[in-house]
């Protein structure tokens, strides 16, 4: 812990004063106190409860101790060893735009799901306000199961009420970094102690996400992880370095 850089120390402070706010100010989103969440989580953007610095400040939020532990783990042992080779400013425009780019797939993502939903019961003479607004009385209509199904009507709602924390998608993108910086590199799982090169491990970890977001099937995370979000992250981490290999600024650190 004595090599970590500066910027990579500051975001784990922020993280975990965020998520010391969750725990007093109230951040469990079963119950009454829920203020913490509602401020800050990112909520799906038709719902009232949206603001939009939720964009940024849901990748400083989680929603448990696990889920913060191997997010700040991974930040450290990862985010180090990129920020030295990027600078400070440059690492941290790196971080936040593949957190941002977490979000958008995964708000891409809702939208596709939700508005297939809503098309449905617009087709069958709903209004689309009065939906919504129904929606966010937290009430829903019985009438929408007969015309989508019960699973589906299930999925909209979902949807609708979703939140999103973590820096699950920021991390992504900086595991991409390091991949693409150190590919020679040999990492290991914790519970599967065989060294592989960072060249193999990472697009293995992404790949694993993509089989889960296709078939719902969790391998080593909670079954309402956001695959899509980490996806995302991974694919914006990527396409900017893409860009920056083809242009100075992949040659020059911005401090």
């Amino acid at each position: 812990m004595n090599n970590i850089t500066d910027t990579v120390k500051h975001l784990i402070i922020i993280n975990v004063v965020m998520f010391v706010g969750t725990l007093t100010v109230g951040g469990n989103p079963i119950g009454e106190n829920v203020s913490f969440y509602n401020w800050f989580a990112l909520h799906f953007p038709q719902n009232a409860t949206f603001q939009p610095w939720q964009i940024i400040t849901h990748m400083f939020m989680h929603g448990g101790f696990m889920h913060i532990f191997f997010n700040m783990f991974a930040l450290w042992m990862f985010g180090t060893a990129v920020e030295q080779r990027f600078g400070a400013k440059k690492f941290l425009f790196f971080y936040i735009s593949s957190g941002l780019g977490a979000a958008l797939s995964m708000i891409g993502y809702y939208y596709f799901s939700f508005y297939s939903g809503l098309n449905v019961l617009t087709e069958a003479g709903i209004d689309k306000a009065k939906i919504i607004e129904t929606l966010n009385s937290g009430m829903y209509n019985t009438a929408w199961q007969q015309i989508m199904g019960a699973t589906d009507m299930q999925q909209f709602i979902t949807v609708f009420n979703s939140t999103m924390v973590g820096a699950s998608g920021a991390i992504m993108g900086v595991l991409v970094a390091f991949g693409m910086l150190y590919p020679e590199s040999k990492l290991m799982l914790i519970f599967l102690p065989v060294p592989i090169k960072a060249k193999y491990f990472i697009p293995g970890i992404i790949a694993l996400d993509l089989i889960s977001a296709i078939t719902g099937q969790s391998f080593f995370s909670p079954s309402n992880t956001a695959y899509v979000a980490h996806l995302g992250g991974a694919l914006s981490g990527f396409l900017i370095m893409w860009y920056w290999k083809k242009t100075q600024f992949n040659k020059n650190r911005w401090d």
